[in-house]
C-alpha cells in the first residue's frame, strides 16, 4: 500500500461539481467529477439528520479540524475511502444552490446562499488533510475494513457490503437501502431498523441465507456476481406476504407482533400449514392483552404451533403465570380432606381411573397444579379454577 499526504486541497476544491443522488441518499461526485464520493462498497449517507451535518459545518466555521480523510487513487481519478459523511455534508450545504439544510447564526437559520461573503469564503478555503492511497483492490478493501477509526462505527452489514462489493450488492442496496423506495413503508412493519444503516438489507439476507441453509457471508459470496437482486427480493416478499396472510399487515395488527426479527425462520417452519387469518388475529389480540402471559415474544410461535396441539411445550413459550404456593396449598388441603372423607385418591383423575392409585393420598410435593378450564380456553389462574393432580396425570393432561 502506497500513501501520499495532501494538505493543499480545500473544501472548495473537493466540492467543485458536487452532485447528490436524493433517491439513493448518497453523494456521488466532487472535484469536477474526478472524485467518487460514495463508491458502491461504502455505507449510505447517515449524517443528514439536522445535527451531525450541521455540526460538520459549525466545525469548519470555527476552524476546528475535521480529521484525516483517505482517498484511493486509480489513474487520474479518486475514490473516498474514509470521510464521505463529512464531504457529503459539506457538499450538500454548499451545493449548486446551497439550500439542502441551514445552520443557526445569530439566532437565525441561514443557508449557504444567505451567508455573508466572508463566511462563504472561509468555508470554501478551509484546508483538508487527505491521505491518498494506491494499492490492489484486496488491499483497498482490507484497509477500508480496518481504518474505521473515527465517526460512527460501521455495522456488520456495511462491512459485508464492502467485502463483497459487486453487481449484487449494488442492486440489493438500490432496493433495500434506498430510503425513497415506496415499499419500505410496508416492509418496516415487519422488520425493525433503517435502510441507511443496511438493517433492512441485512434482514432480507438473513432470511434468504437461512432458506439456503447457510449464513449471510456465504450467501453474499455465492451471489456476489449476480446481475440483480430479484431472487432476494422475491423471497423477502414471500416471507412478508405469508405474514400478512396469517396476521395481516400494518392495519390493526399489533406492531410488537409484526416487528420481529425471526419471521424468516418461522416461515421456513410453518408456512406449509393452513391458518385462519381471523382466528390468528383474534388470538394475537387476546394474548397480547392477557396479564397471565409473561413472555409476549412467545405468542406468535404459540399461535403458529397450533396452541393446544403443542401441549406443555407451547405453554412454556408463553411462560404463563402459574398458581402460587399459597393457592396450591389451599387447594391441596381442600381436595385431600374431601378425598379422605370419600375414601378416594386426592388426585381426581386417579380416583376416576380406578386401579392401584384409586385411593392413594398423594403428598403435596408429588402433585402439580392444573387449570380445570384450560388457560388457552379462557380459564383463569385462580383458586376456583385450580385442581391438584398427580404428576403423571398432569403431564398427560398437558400434552393433550
Amino acid at each position: 500500500m502506497k500513501t501520499e499526504l495532501h494538505t493543499e486541497w480545500t473544501v472548495g476544491d473537493i466540492c467543485r461539481g458536487f452532485t447528490f443522488d436524493a433517491n439513493e441518499g448518497r453523494g456521488l461526485y466532487g472535484m469536477s467529477g474526478k472524485l467518487t464520493i460514495q463508491p458502491e462498497y461504502q455505507r449510505n449517507y447517515i449524517y443528514g439528520d439536522g445535527k451531525r451535518d450541521v455540526a460538520v459545518i459549525e466545525s469548519v466555521l470555527a476552524g476546528y479540524p475535521l480529521g484525516l480523510m483517505y482517498f484511493v487513487k486509480e489513474n487520474d481519478r479518486f475514490e473516498v475511502l474514509d470521510g464521505q459523511q463529512r464531504i457529503t455534508s459539506i457538499g450538500r450545504f454548499i451545493g449548486p444552490v446551497g439550500t439542502a439544510f441551514a445552520i443557526e447564526r445569530d439566532g437565525h437559520s441561514q443557508y449557504f446562499s444567505g451567508l455573508a461573503d466572508d463566511l462563504k469564503e472561509k468555508i470554501l478555503a478551509y484546508p483538508l488533510t487527505v491521505y491518498v492511497c494506491e494499492g490492489t483492490p484486496s488491499e483497498i478493501k482490507k484497509w477500508f475494513e480496518t481504518i474505521n477509526i473515527a465517526g460512527e462505527p460501521l455495522t456488520m452489514q456495511e462491512l459485508r457490503n464492502a467485502l463483497y462489493s459487486g453487481p449484487f450488492v449494488t442492486a440489493a442496496k438500490r432496493i433495500f437501502s434506498n430510503s425513497q423506495n415506496s415499499r419500505l413503508n410496508r416492509w418496516r412493519h415487519f422488520t425493525p431498523g433503517t435502510p441507511e444503516r443496511q438493517e433492512i438489507l441485512e434482514r432480507a439476507l438473513t432470511w434468504a441465507a437461512a432458506a439456503e441453509k447457510t449464513d449471510i457471508d456465504s450467501y453474499m459470496s455465492a451471489h456476489k456476481d449476480d446481475a440483480d437482486a430479484c431472487a432476494l427480493t422475491r423471497y423477502f416478499e414471500s416471507v412478508i406476504g405469508w405474514v400478512e396472510g396469517v396476521f395481516g399487515g400494518g392495519n390493526g395488527a399489533p406492531e410488537r407482533l409484526l416487528s420481529r426479527k425471526d419471521w424468516g425462520s418461522l416461515y421456513l417452519e410453518y408456512h406449509g400449514n393452513p391458518y385462519s387469518h381471523d382466528e390468528a388475529c383474534e388470538w394475537a389480540r387476546l394474548l397480547f392483552s392477557d396479564d397471565h402471559v409473561k413472555n409476549q415474544a412467545g405468542i406468535v410461535p404459540y399461535i403458529l404451533m397450533g396452541m393446544d396441539e403443542g401441549g406443555a411445550e407451547a405453554k412454556r413459550l408463553l411462560d404463563v403465570r402459574v398458581f402460587d404456593n399459597k393457592t396450591k396449598s389451599r387447594v391441596y388441603e381442600d381436595q385431600t380432606v374431601a378425598a379422605r372423607r370419600s375414601g378416594v385418591s386426592n388426585c381426581p383423575l386417579c380416583a376416576d381411573e380406578g386401579g392401584k392409585n384409586a385411593t392413594r393420598i398423594w403428598k403435596l410435593s408429588e402433585m402439580d397444579a392444573d387449570h380445570m378450564t384450560a388457560w388457552s380456553r379462557g380459564g383463569a389462574t385462580t383458586a376456583e379454577n385450580c385442581q391438584m393432580l398427580c404428576r403423571r396425570h398432569n403431564r398427560a393432561k398437558g400434552n393433550r
